[in-house]
């Protein structure tokens, strides 16, 4: 009897831990459930981008369209080919500078005239016909100009004035009505700015680059002697010489000149003229046929250097030193001398001598130019008179 009681309390605990063990499964099993449903609610992942829409924000916001402003703005450029007479020696050591330097080879052997074409870009300034470009693009010993409109048309083009010191050349073709570009305020320009460069490179017409303004103001860079140049990496290649550089409002700012590169082609450096000098030059060739620069008469001015500095006694290395000039020149009768270093200019200070040369130009003819020097580290001031650049014997010279 005792034995049945056990049997039958020790079947009883089994069993009640058997419901009670498929309660506690059930129970945990619900649970989970229960999480795996409100795991999203709990923590909610973010939402699938759609790669469809995401990519036009992207575009929209960082690039902006420049399409209308280019459809309109490659009207007003033009290809331009030059074609001029260049003489060279028949000597077979023509090319070698030792035999030139030291022997008369035109003499000795003659020379003969051969063609060269040169091609590059214009602007349209004018709808009665007025071009600017780049005066390396006209060259010298012109014989004939050919100006290719963005309508096909090809009109033969004359040369109205050039001027080397800034590389720019003023042209003319009898037209009518022609596409051009408005004139920029290139001063307005800030670094990191939007701009488009269009000209011919490689003679491929009408080809629009785009970049921003990489610095404004680059000078001591050897293309010109009034250096003043807006930096672009807007592609500028061969070809693309006396195009236009443009702002996002389709005005012109700029004439592209030329590019540094260590293989000849595109590294992302392009230089170009500002239209506001552009435009001054511009505005003389057309009144003028020349641009009236001031003078102080023959001056070579150069850079200092450490070594130089410390030879004329000078405790700066800003400025110019006078390194050779006429003794007849208006610079020497009014004091200056060989080895002076000219730190200022009207009251500016004189940083290199590509920026004496820049004051010394935009001087007023007629007018009398204050100028400080160190000679032998003492200051000295003199009074120098402003003449026309081309009623001077010669110009600053760097």
């Amino acid at each position: 009897m005792v034995m049945l009681r056990r049997l039958a309390l020790s079947l009883l605990l089994v069993v009640a831990s058997f419901v009670a063990g498929m309660a506690l499964t059930a129970r945990t099993a619900s649970e989970s459930r229960a999480e795996a449903i409100a795991l999203p609610e709990a923590a909610p992942q973010p939402p699938a981008r759609p790669a469809a829409a995401a990519a036009p924000v992207a575009v929209a916001g960082g690039m902006p369209d420049f399409s209308k402003i280019a459809g309109e703005a490659v009207k007003g450029v033009a290809n331009i080919s030059s074609l001029q007479v260049v003489r060279t020696t028949n000597s077979p050591f023509g090319s070698d500078p030792f035999f030139r330097y030291f022997f008369d080879d035109e003499r000795a052997f003659g020379s003969r005239d051969r063609r060269s074409l040169s091609l590059g870009s214009g602007v349209m300034i004018s709808p009665d016909g007025y071009v600017v470009t780049n005066n390396h693009v006209v060259g010298d010993n012109v014989r004939e100009i050919t100006i290719a409109l963005s309508d096909k048309r090809e009109i033969r083009g004359r040369v109205i004035g050039a001027d080397p010191t800034t590389d720019i050349a003023l042209l003319k073709i009898d037209v009518k009505g022609a596409a051009v570009l408005p004139w920029g305020d290139s001063a307005g320009l800030k670094v990191g700015e939007w701009v488009l460069a269009i000209g011919s490179p490689f003679q491929l017409s009408q080809t629009v680059t785009a970049g921003i303004v990489s610095a404004t103001g680059r000078t001591n860079v050897g293309f010109a002697d009034y250096e003043d140049f807006i930096q672009t990496d807007a592609a500028i290649n061969p070809g693309n010489s006396g195009g236009a550089l443009i702002n996002s409002r389709g005005e012109l700012v700029g004439i592209n000149t030329g590019i540094f590169s260590e293989s000849g082609g595109y590294q992302g450096i392009g230089f170009a003229v500002p239209s506001n000098l552009a435009r001054r030059v511009v505005g003389d060739l057309m009144k003028y046929g020349e641009v009236r620069r001031g003078s102080v008469g023959y001056l070579r001015v150069e850079k200092l250097t450490d070594q130089l500095a410390e030879e004329v006694r000078s405790p700066t290395v800003n400025g110019a030193v006078v390194s050779r000039m006429m003794r007849d020149s208006e610079s020497y009768e009014a004091g200056l001398r060989p080895g002076d270093v000219i730190v200022e200019f009207n009251r500016q200070k004189v940083d290199d001598p590509s920026q004496f040369f820049r004051l010394v130009a935009d001087a007023k003819v007629g007018s009398t130019a204050s100028i400080r020097v160190l000679r032998d580290g003492r200051a000295m001031d003199f009074m120098l008179p402003i003449v026309s650049s081309s009623a001077s014997s010669a110009r600053v010279r760097r």
